[in-house]
């Protein structure tokens, strides 16, 4: 197991969108279970809750704090508070996201904005105000949660959500090269067919498989493993990208995708 004891880290979208383990709730537990202490940030403030009982249930140390991560004040409050409650941040975890649906025609603009807000702006944000205290310390570790969309067109009707994925990938590219020199590291994990509760209600994914059960069964079959992922696994790739084992791994994008982005169609 990867150690990181005496590690700190920011979560931003620790909640869960329903019943059962989303990506960021799951990476929050897994940070804490490897030893480091996190901060559990999400707009839902009971989700927020949730996760950090669940790490303190099992011994760890958590704050819950609430926060509009495509809010500039919010986040320096959430930075400021996890120092206050921690005294460092080693790493910043971006779970954030959201998933509009419809394309370059029929997609309302405000969703395009949204999009860009929430899933672009929030990881600048998050990372102009967290470098400078990495490069005062030395030492950083930024994940990014992308998505296989932001490299392959999906089949999804979700432009703004490709586009926006897109975008985090090259801005953990030049945030990367940039801060390298300085001790601070960032990568992206672009998970592909993942069972969350994000995708199990959300209403777009329903909308284009027909309903519930035929849309669980189509993405496994869409695999290639014949079975979608799990949080855990993105979890388990983040707590190993924020390791001392991964030292010297900068700049990737790391999918999490049972080999789906390998396919040519």
């Amino acid at each position: 197991m990867f150690d990181l004891t005496d590690h700190v880290a920011l979560v931003l979208g620790a909640g869960s969108s329903g019943p059962g383990w989303g990506n960021g709730k799951a990476a929050a537990v897994a940070y804490a279970r490897a030893g480091a202490a996190v901060a559990c940030v999400d707009l839902n403030t009971a989700a927020a809750e949730e996760t950090a009982h669940i790490i303190e249930a099992e011994g760890n140390r958590a704050i819950a704090l609430t926060g509009n991560v495509a809010i500039e004040e919010d986040i320096a409050a959430a930075i400021a508070a996890t120092r206050d409650a921690f005294g460092q941040i080693d790493i910043l975890h971006n779970n954030t996201g959201i998933t509009p649906f419809g394309g370059p025609v029929t997609m309302k603009l405000e969703d395009w904005d949204r999009a860009m807000d929430v899933n672009v702006k929030s990881v600048l944000l998050s990372t102009r105000h967290i470098l400078p205290h990495m490069e005062e310390r030395g030492y950083g570790v930024i994940t990014n949660i992308s998505s296989v969309a932001g490299i392959r067109i999906s089949g999804y009707d979700m432009a703004a959500y490709a586009t926006s994925k897109a975008a985090v990938n090259h801005l953990t590219r030049a945030i990367a090269l940039q801060y390298a020199p300085k001790g601070i590291r960032a990568n992206a994990i672009l998970p592909g067919l993942i069972d969350t509760p994000l995708v199990r209600h959300g209403e777009g994914f329903k909308g284009h498989h027909g309903d519930a059960e035929k849309q669980m069964a189509e993405r496994d079959a869409m695999s290639p493993t014949g079975k979608m992922g799990d949080a855990w696994d993105v979890a388990h790739a983040a707590v190993f990208l924020a390791s001392r084992e991964a030292k010297y791994i900068n700049g990737v994008l790391l999918p999490v995708d049972g080999g789906l982005s390998c396919r040519a169609r």
